[in-house]
């Protein structure tokens, strides 16, 4: 593992830079980041609710509360509609559809982990889950303009750390390397 990054030490140098470049560009345009993650919102919606469904139907009709699983299923799938359908919405309706699909499924959640916790122990953690969903949709709710600047600098934050994190790498390997593999050390 060690001679492979030795050898390609310049990978872990042009990740590094390729990440520090994204997280300055995601500083400077924030909005495009949005867009972007508008597109990714949807892809986890619809996954989200095609796993509902799922669980539905393999619950099946005979057992109680399937529908709650089967309703949020549907609105994970047409959230997830809305938002490829119309790829130019704009972000504050967006995060508005967000904010209201967090919320609803942290109702959803909350009811759920009140009915099971008869049944099995550990509800807390959904109904923590819960508690999370519904923070999260009334504070983009209450300030949807910088909620979705705040994730998209939290994204560029990371990703620019990460980037000059990689570029230290890249040239501690790359010094190690040269210093590991000269070939009079291996004679002696």
């Amino acid at each position: 593992m060690t001679t492979i990054l030795a050898g390609t030490w310049w990978a872990l140098a042009l990740r590094g830079v390729v990440a520090i470049l994204f997280g300055l560009f995601t500083f400077a345009v924030p909005q495009v980041t949005v867009a972007a993650l508008a597109l990714l919102f949807a892809a986890y919606a619809f996954v989200d609710g095609v796993f509902n469904l799922i669980l539905a139907v393999r619950g099946g009709a005979g057992r109680e509360r399937w529908w709650v699983l089967l309703f949020e299923g549907i609105i994970g799938i047409a959230v997830a509609a809305f938002t490829v359908a119309w790829p130019v919405i704009t972000v504050l309706v967006l995060l508005y559809i967000v904010a209201a699909w967090a919320v609803i499924t942290g109702i959803l959640e909350l009811a759920a982990a009140i009915r099971l916790r008869k049944q099995i122990e550990g509800e807390w953690l959904l109904a923590l889950a819960g508690i999370a969903s519904l923070i999260f949709g009334v504070l983009l709710f209450l300030s949807p303009g910088i909620g979705a600047i705040v994730i998209a600098w939290w994204i560029g934050a990371y990703v620019f750390v990460f980037g000059i994190l990689m570029l230290a790498l890249a040239f501690r390997v790359r010094a190690w390397g040269r210093t590991s593999f000269e070939p009079d050390r291996h004679l002696t």
